[in-house]
């Protein structure tokens, strides 16, 4: 692939978002640590700078060597990349008088220049940083300024170089996916070529060419991502996939069997296992969060082992890995300390020996379900919302019982059942009961009653990275409160948790 776009991060909290928008316009990229910076460079049309934390005028700060790259390739420097330009090539960066933060306008676009077609004065334009170019660099020409910021935006002359000081890749830059277009495709030239169509047939192929005859095992878990991995793992090699679902007894209500069926009508290879009496032995007692992650972990690494070992000769293992996945493991501070401990798959033991292969791992959430809705998968499996990998178990508090299963999972199919009949579903990323380790005293007819309460959470999200509460009609919850009081033997009160991450998490465990 010719069309490819390098991304340098240097450590900025956008630069996963500057990936995505390069993908909406079709352009296939990579981002690399500032550290890594790939030896060949010709595969890469275009290269990107990324934002950063750091201050350049800092000992400590990013300082690559781009003597490969400036003046050899396309280059647009975001925020730090543009400070770092003009810092170490005759111009200087200082600490600005204010801070720079939050939305601007460019008061002044210089005319004539293709960088701004289609780019109006006066646009929105959103800042974050404290430093401030004080001095553009040698044969630099200002292209923008805001009211406070002069040198918003420089190219220097006789490269196709280009610099500014804000971020295009936020939502609050209203025509930020328009300047990226005008330098990746008027000015670099990329190819808007990738497509989910392009991405199955080449991946198809790669995979038809890397695995051949031989055998591929994957735990499916009725997610979006190992779904959609098994769809085009089934595609290349077809009967030599084999899929396993394991019943870990901790989904939610019917789900196994139901799903169990979608797969098979899908046409794929799979076995399901019911294995819910092992984990339901190997949680017993156990309260602590990380200690119940990692029962139900090792349960699940000998079911599946035991499972994968009854197929003969198998060679590979699939998994569903993602870019942000990938993407968190060499990034600019190095593996991340902690990975969560029930990632699907991921501590499977040494002694397999399988040769690993992750056809997703260099797309994001939203590409995986378009690549999934371009395979034709049916829009109800692509549509779910994430579901955590150790299940209920981390939604109810405290040790866990077939008992309290039994009540969260019907207070939790009340709940998306309730969802999907009010036409919510689809505008909550994630919903979810959770069974506190609380008991409180109600009334039911003439009787007191002392019984558990659960929480309802729903939340917005792009990626999981951040998430806000969604404000469900009150009518909805008065409904479902009602219903789960009413049906659930064991509950008596509900309430809802309108907490946002950060500085909450998603899920309570």
């Amino acid at each position: 692939m010719q069309n490819n776009v390098l991304i340098l991060d240097f450590g900025s909290q956008y630069t996963q978002l500057i990936a995505r928008r390069v993908r909406e316009l079709n352009i296939y990229c990579e981002i690399h640590p500032f550290h890594n910076i790939p030896d060949n460079l010709d595969p890469f049309k275009a290269v990107i700078l990324s934002g950063s934390p750091f201050s350049v005028r800092a000992e400590d700060a990013p300082h690559p060597d781009l003597s490969k790259i400036k003046g050899h390739k396309p280059l647009l420097a975001v925020c730090y990349g543009a400070q770092y330009l003009a810092h170490f090539n005759g111009g200087s960066v200082e600490p600005s008088n204010i801070r720079e933060y939050g939305r601007a306008k460019l008061s002044m676009i210089k005319s004539g220049e293709i960088f701004f077609d289609n780019i109006p004065e006066n646009t929105n334009v959103w800042m974050s940083h404290s430093d401030t170019i004080a001095q553009l660099p040698k044969n630099a020409v200002r292209l923008a300024s805001t009211v406070d910021v002069l040198n918003a935006s420089y190219r220097i002359e006789n490269e196709e170089t280009y610099a500014i000081q804000f971020h295009p890749e936020v939502y609050h830059t209203t025509h930020g996916k328009q300047l990226l277009e005008n330098f990746l495709v008027k000015i670099a030239k990329v190819e808007q070529s990738w497509t989910p169509a392009a991405f199955v047939e080449t991946t198809v192929q790669t995979l038809k060419d890397q695995i051949g005859n031989d055998k591929v095992v994957l735990g499916l878990s009725g997610g979006v991502d190992s779904t959609v991995a098994a769809t085009l793992l089934h595609k290349a090699i077809g009967k030599n996939l084999y899929c396993i679902f394991v019943n870990n007894g901790l989904l939610r209500k019917n789900e196994f069997d139901s799903v169990l069926h979608q797969y098979k009508d899908m046409g794929l290879n799979v076995k399901g296992v019911d294995a819910s009496e092992r984990f339901l032995k190997a949680l017993e007692g156990e309260s602590d969060p990380e200690r119940k992650r990692k029962a139900i972990g090792n349960a699940f690494i000998e079911v599946f082992d035991d499972e994968a070992h009854q197929v003969t000769g198998v060679d590979w293992l699939g998994q569903g890995t993602i870019y942000p996945d990938v993407i968190e493991s060499v990034s600019v501070n190095g593996p991340s300390v902690t990975i969560k401990s029930h990632h699907n798959v991921g501590g499977l033991p040494d002694f397999m020996k399988l040769k690993i292969v992750e056809p997703l791992r260099m797309l994001f959430k939203d590409e995986v379900r378009r690549v999934g809705k371009e395979m034709g998968i049916d829009p109800e499996l692509l549509g779910r919302h994430p579901f955590p990998g150790p299940g209920l178990a981390i939604r109810i508090l405290g040790d866990i019982t077939a008992e309290k299963v039994r009540i969260l999972q019907e207070v939790d199919a009340i709940f998306i059942d309730g969802l999907r009949k009010w036409d919510l579903y689809d505008k909550v990323w994630q919903a979810g009961a959770i069974l506190l380790p609380v008991n409180s005293v109600g009334v039911m007819g003439d009787e007191r009653t002392y019984e558990k309460v659960v929480a309802l959470r729903a939340v917005e999200s792009t990626d999981g990275m951040t998430a806000d509460w969604v404000n469900l009609p009150y009518e909805f919850l008065q409904e479902v409160s009602n219903n789960i009081i009413n049906r659930v033997k064991g509950v008596n009160r509900v309430v809802y948790d309108i907490s946002s991450k950060p500085p909450a998490t998603i899920e309570w465990e």
